[in-house]
């Protein structure tokens, strides 16, 4: 079982209803999720599926046909492990960043807060999605009020452009100082890029948006949050 914290219903729908009929059926069977309503005839109701057996059949249709690959050397859709410093956990209409870093590997994954576990949006709420990277620039642009408690210093943001955004995601995560959850995730690649620090060493940066990110069994050993 895995004990979620993050899980992007939207995304899991988009890419669940491109999965033809017949290779969904065979997924579930491989996958032994227990689908009812895939077992019967292909012109089944998608929609009787639960949440959590659509996530299960899009793994497994991502593995098959992609090559989802770990975040030190992202593909498309990458798989990590680490610790993820948390924010924008508070209204649920407004994004959330999660970032960590393990060895040379900075990883920034963003997304709405309605998908965090927990901070479902009403029903009435008209919903704004920040899984893109406009998003991620408007938020290195300026940083949201209620977000400066959570860095050691005053953020002072600027205008980024595509070469820059992997060092200001850099600067962004390092001065984070919420405590990090260790988690376990599954994203789309949204750009990578690599930084040299002013001490020589380069670092990879990855900039994703999460499918879902859960809490992992244990601290990874030798990474750092």
């Amino acid at each position: 079982m895995r004990y979620y914290i993050y899980l992007s219903t939207a995304k899991l729908d988009m890419l669940y209803e491109q999965i033809p009929p017949g290779l969904a059926r065979r997924l579930a069977v491989e996958a032994k999720v227990d689908l009812k309503v895939l077992s019967l005839a292909v012109q089944s109701p998608r929609g009787d599926t639960s949440t959590y057996d659509r996530l299960d059949l899009v793994e497994a249709y991502l593995e098959r046909e992609f090559d989802v690959s770990w975040m030190s050397e992202p593909s498309a859709w990458f798989r990590g492990d680490l610790g993820l410093r948390i924010v924008g956990d508070g209204e649920p209409n407004s994004p959330t960043l999660m970032t960590g870093r393990d060895g040379d590997t900075v990883v920034a994954l963003i997304g709405s807060a309605h998908h965090l576990i927990g901070h479902r949006a009403a029903p009435d709420l008209h919903r704004v999605g920040y899984s893109g990277l406009p998003s991620m620039f408007r938020l290195l642009q300026e940083v949201p009020p209620e977000w400066e408690s959570q860095f050691n210093g005053r953020w002072r943001g600027r205008m980024p452009s595509r070469e820059s955004v992997a060092r200001d995601v850099l600067h962004f995560a390092e001065a984070l100082t919420v405590p990090p959850v260790y988690c376990e995730f599954l994203a789309r690649r949204l750009l990578s890029g690599t930084v040299t620090r002013e001490d020589g060493r380069e670092l990879t940066v990855v900039v994703g948006t999460p499918v879902y990110v859960a809490m992992s069994d244990g601290e990874h050993e030798g990474g750092e949050a």
